[in-house]
């Protein structure tokens, strides 16, 4: 019987892994939080919403005969990194933590580093401009600041109307560096404020921000300590094929 292999995914480089397992001998699961409306398309199985806890997160496990978890998720998700230690603890799998590496500062880069959302918006100085590059759950909190302009972007819109004064709605992936550089100066953007998440899928507003001289509020990363966290898809595919028995490319 083939090894089958749970990705709790949501993130690039779970989209990744699960591209290079597709070529194994391996059944591959990846599992999204059911937040994007139209993700892209994945290699291998694919199922959404949430589990129910670590408790449920183990029934699963052992119903679909997962041999090995992989928590791939976003350095942000706070709850089911630890339920998925928990579950897999519960149901004696092995598990692994992808974890991309944070973003570090460079030599012309303005950023004041918060902890948390709160401390965001009080940093942001009156009458600024400010591109919110955060989820959907993350905006309430803004609500408050009536002398700021939000440009808050998003993938899929919000289910209810954004509760902002002073704000407009941009449905829309992040780009390239040029085409960041074009967004930040066409909505005379004067601050950015964003979570540090890693990886290279959105660092290009950082770059346009770099270039522009435009002050950046970077949220920090949760402290989580994980027993056997990696920070790349092929530590983790070297993981898998020792657990599994495999050669890999």
């Amino acid at each position: 019987m083939r090894p089958t292999i749970l990705i709790l995914g949501g993130t690039t480089e779970a989209a990744e892994l699960a591209k290079h397992l597709a070529s194994l001998p391996l059944r591959v699961i990846t599992s999204l939080a059911g937040r994007t409306r139209d993700p892209a398309r994945l290699h291998g199985e694919v199922r959404s919403g949430g589990f129910g806890g670590a408790e449920g997160l183990a029934r699963y496990i052992e119903a679909e005969g997962i041999s090995i978890v992989v928590d791939a998720t976003h350095p942000y998700a706070m709850r089911i990194s630890p339920n998925a230690a928990r579950a897999a603890e519960l149901a004696g799998r092995p598990i692994i933590r992808l974890e991309r590496p944070a973003w570090r500062k460079t030599e012309g880069d303005d950023w004041q580093e918060v902890t948390s959302l709160e401390e965001a918006v009080k940093a942001i100085p009156p009458g600024a401009r400010v591109l919110l590059a955060l989820g959907r759950q993350h905006i309430a909190v803004f609500a408050g600041r009536s002398d700021v302009h939000f440009v808050v972007r998003m993938i899929d819109p919000p289910e209810a109307p954004l509760d902002l004064t002073s704000h407009e709605l941009v449905l829309a992936r992040p780009g390239k560096a040029e085409d960041e550089e074009a967004f930040l100066k066409e909505r005379r953007i004067t601050h950015i404020v964003c979570r540090n998440s890693g990886g290279t899928a959105s660092y290009a507003k950082l770059e346009a921000a770099r270039k522009l001289k435009i002050p950046v509020i970077l949220i920090a990363r949760p402290p989580q300590n994980f027993a056997n966290a990696v920070g790349d898809v092929k530590a983790v595919l070297a993981f898998i094929a020792a657990q599994a028995g495999l050669r890999t490319a």
